[in-house]
């Protein structure tokens, strides 16, 4: 799956540990999701996206 997640952190001034922190996952969970490695849970699409203020569509594409 492709995410715009690295695109939409660097454009806020986020490392991974700081996005990682605030939707409750590990970093190197945020680093299989920019890699595309990993399909996270509905739950925490919706926290992902709700971080940048964002749909889930806009943030994980197909």
């Amino acid at each position: 799956m492709k995410t715009r997640i690295k695109e939409l952190r660097t454009a806020r001034g986020m490392t991974q540990v700081d996005l990682a922190k605030e939707v409750g996952v590990r970093r190197e969970t945020i680093v299989f999701l920019e890699k595309g490695k990993y399909n996270p849970s509905l739950q925490l699409a919706h926290k992902i996206a709700s971080t940048f203020d964002m749909a889930i569509e806009d943030v994980f594409l197909l």
